[in-house]
């Protein structure tokens, strides 16, 4: 629909133009001369446009939705009656709730220049890659548009002095990077215990609106140097989905995530003999404990079903689930459990099952994290899972001609002493291989 007006404006100033040029060109016989007439050029000029719409002869004004604002309060200012907000409200149903505009997001209204100030679009952006056009003058509707996306290949490289998150920000990448790295290796690098001196270089694809970043489409390609030693990651198709491998071909995927939260730290570990910083004596410990700001979304390491998700003594709220005849997990000490937890509900891996808190016997926000191997309670960090199904042997000589391409470059991107981004590459000009 913005594009039909900006074409009906320019088709407009074209016959504008031609008829300028002949109108004193006679119909018939002879032609005279035609006398040179002056032409403001101001009037051939593209309207500005701002979202699609011309407002050389109106304001546009800013602001940002107040807690508890609502769409009737804001609008009311500019001379927009009750009446046709209810018939906006009608008609955006099925295109953007107007309840859900969120308290500090911001709004733009183009609206007339004189004392009324009459609004003619409202324009709200519930996302950095969406917005919602509310017309408000002719016919009232809605639409909801989406911002050009721009997908451009970068290459980083660092050592890490602090912590992985402050080398990727240091580099002005986004953090949405961080989590997505460690979830690439989450099996083979031990994220609680990163050592200075750790390396790590990626190829990925970062996506940007009007320049700035808001998102990550993918990782293609990543390595890690953790205490040492080496580990590889190469992004490939599956018949199911993209998936990441070694060198070699092998899934860098276990059957369990893991960790059950995303980047926290481990406060306490699996111990046969623990001073109980509550009951104040020594007894087994026999979960790991992992510190995190309460209402931390906590996510089941595997696919499974829930045996209990109830509240009982120390364990306060809690979920235990079954993955399979060998392995179960526990989680507990939970603010609450997740909404449709309950036993007998199919979970998937990384769904969220509950929240992070401190009920029943703990001194703080944190979640104890119990593994069952076999019906034995043993060490979470110590568990030697089974990795995913590898490449298949079909066709493994096409996999590693694509992963020796993909380690070739990670390989000649140079870690440098000061973090920096080490290339900038369009992807209209991306020679890293496709599968």
């Amino acid at each position: 629909m913005r594009k039909t007006r900006l074409w009906l404006v320019i088709t407009g100033l074209a016959i504008a133009l031609i008829s300028v040029l002949y109108i004193q060109a006679p119909f018939y016989g002879k032609q005279e001369p035609v006398a040179e007439i002056e032409i403001d050029s101001s009037f051939f000029q593209l309207p500005t446009l701002y979202y699609g719409y011309p407002i050389d002869s109106f304001d546009v004004s800013e602001g940002k939705v107040k807690w508890n604002q609502n769409l009737s309060e804001i609008l009311s200012k500019y001379n927009i009656s009750f009446q046709d907000i209810h018939t906006l409200a009608q008609n955006a149903k099925g295109v953007y709730d107007v309840r859900k505009l969120k308290a500090g997001s911001k709004y733009y209204v183009i609206h007339d220049r004189d004392s009324m100030q009459t609004a003619r679009q409202f324009i709200f952006e519930p996302s950095p890659t969406e917005y919602v056009v509310y017309n408000l003058v002719d016919s009232i509707y809605a639409e909801l548009e989406h911002k050009e996306i721009t997908v451009t290949e970068r290459r980083l490289a660092a050592e890490i002095n602090t912590s992985l998150y402050n080398s990727i920000l240091d580099q002005d990448a986004s953090p949405m990077l961080v989590q997505q790295l460690v979830d690439v290796f989450a099996w083979q690098v031990d994220f609680f215990r990163i050592a200075k001196g750790d390396k790590f270089k990626l190829i990925y694809e970062e996506e940007t609106v009007d320049g700035e970043i808001v998102g990550i489409k993918s990782i293609k390609g990543a390595y890690f140097e953790h205490w040492g030693k080496p580990y590889y990651a190469i992004a490939y198709p599956t018949e199911e989905k993209v998936d990441y491998f070694d060198e070699e071909g092998n899934s860098l995927r276990k059957t369990l995530l893991r960790a059950p939260l995303n980047y926290s730290r481990i406060s306490s570990r699996f111990s046969l003999k623990r001073f109980h910083p509550v009951q104040k004596r020594y007894k087994a410990h026999l979960g790991t404990d992992y510190a995190a700001p309460r209402g931390t979304p906590i996510r089941t390491v595997g696919d499974g079903v829930v045996l209990e998700a109830r509240y009982h003594g120390g364990n306060g709220n809690y979920v235990k689930i079954k993955h399979n005849s060998n392995y179960t997990t526990q989680y507990l000490h939970m603010s609450k459990i997740g909404r449709g937890i309950k036993p007998g509900t199919t979970v998937k891996q990384g769904q969220t099952i509950g929240y992070v808190g401190s009920t029943g016997l703990a001194n703080g926000p944190h979640l104890c994290f119990r593994f069952w191997k076999n019906g034995r309670q043993v060490d979470a960090l110590k568990v030697d899972l089974p990795s995913s199904s590898g490449i298949d042997s079909s066709q493994i000589a096409q996999y590693r001609v694509f992963s020796d391409s993909v380690t070739h470059l990670l390989d000649a991107i140079e870690v440098v002493e000061k973090e920096q981004l080490l290339a900038k590459i369009p992807t209209e000009t991306d020679d890293t291989p496709n599968p």
